[in-house]
């Protein structure tokens, strides 16, 4: 949140510390689980990406880029896949 202006993490900081009581919901309809059919969590989350450089054996690189274009997402997915794995487990 470094980039965040100080005057908007205050703001930011304030509602998170308030309590739930105290939100006005009246002019937020109640949903139904029929609202959420369908629905799909983190649709439109996009990580920031980092470069970097890194060394990665031949033959590793060979089969990633056997499939074609998008061997970094490939690699990005494979990585992702073995964090969220290991997060999972702890």
């Amino acid at each position: 949140m470094s980039k965040v202006p100080e005057s908007i993490r205050k703001e930011l900081a304030a509602l998170a510390a308030k309590p739930e009581s105290d939100i006005d919901f009246s002019d937020l309809p109640a949903t139904t689980k029929q609202d959420w059919q369908g629905a799909v969590r983190g649709k439109f989350y996009r990580p920031v990406k980092q470069q970097l450089t890194v060394r990665i054996d031949a033959d590793v690189v060979g089969w990633l880029k056997e499939e074609g274009k998008g061997y970094q997402s490939r690699m990005n997915d494979i990585l992702r896949a073995a964090m969220l794995d290991k997060v999972r487990h702890r």
